[in-house]
């Protein structure tokens, strides 16, 4: 393989590329075997739409390696794609909330969309991993291990919140750029008032820590395995 191509699919194996094509490849195989058997598009279409959705933070994450990769002294140029980046992060994640609307629906039998949903929020949770060590390594290569971690960390934590907003308040990631004022208004309500706003609290940190906990286990695993920079 030339030396060019042979950058390219290293790099693209860094980034996890190919087993999150193939991961979202069976997710829509899954969801038209689910659209053939019903002869009905209706049912969890929202999927797909949460799907796409959910690689706009990894194209971010994605763009923002490759920009440092090919421009490594030029740590300004991250500074766009890292903040869409975290605008979007927490759209991967937010699939696992779709088990929501898991029901009976014949004729497609119940344990069919239960693989459906979980091969859609498994995409999901796998695209934000990406996405989140692949900033997470940019931000430590520039500001050092702890800055790094602080960033992993805070980026876990407002994805839990934005889950939250986005689940319940049907606030979108582009609501932060139009209605900036009414978001941080309705956070500053619930915190301001914990006790009449426990949902908000439990399902935020409920969330938050199966995303931490995601993460550190792909990490360990990685230090197990490291992929070749």
């Amino acid at each position: 393989m030339p030396r060019f191509l042979s950058e390219i699919n290293r790099f693209m194996v860094n980034q996890m590329l190919y087993p999150l094509v193939l991961s979202s490849i069976l997710a829509l195989s899954i969801f038209l075997g689910r659209v053939y058997l019903s002869d009905n598009w209706s049912p969890y279409r929202n999927l797909v739409w949460n799907l796409f959705l959910a690689w706009l933070p990894y194209l971010f994450s994605f763009f923002a390696a490759l920009l440092k990769r090919i421009f490594p002294r030029q740590w300004w140029m991250l500074i766009i794609p890292g903040g869409l980046w975290l605008l979007f992060f927490p759209n991967a994640p937010y699939i696992v909330t779709d088990f929501l609307h898991l029901q009976h629906r014949p004729p497609v039998p119940l344990w069919y969309d239960i693989f459906l949903l979980a091969s859609f929020s498994w995409t999901g949770i796998f695209l934000a991993i990406a996405s989140l060590r692949s900033m997470h390594m940019i931000v430590r290569d520039y500001l050092g291990w702890i800055m790094g971690w602080l960033f992993a960390a805070g980026a876990l934590a407002l994805s839990g919140l934005g889950i939250y907003l986005g689940r319940f308040d049907r606030w979108n990631s582009w609501d932060l750029l139009i209605h900036p004022k009414s978001i941080l208004k309705d956070i500053a309500v619930r915190l301001a008032n914990p006790t009449q706003n426990l949902r908000f609290f439990v399902f935020t940190i409920l969330i938050t820590a199966f995303l931490v906990v995601c993460y550190l286990t792909f990490i360990s695993i990685n230090r197990v395995n490291p992929v070749e920079e």
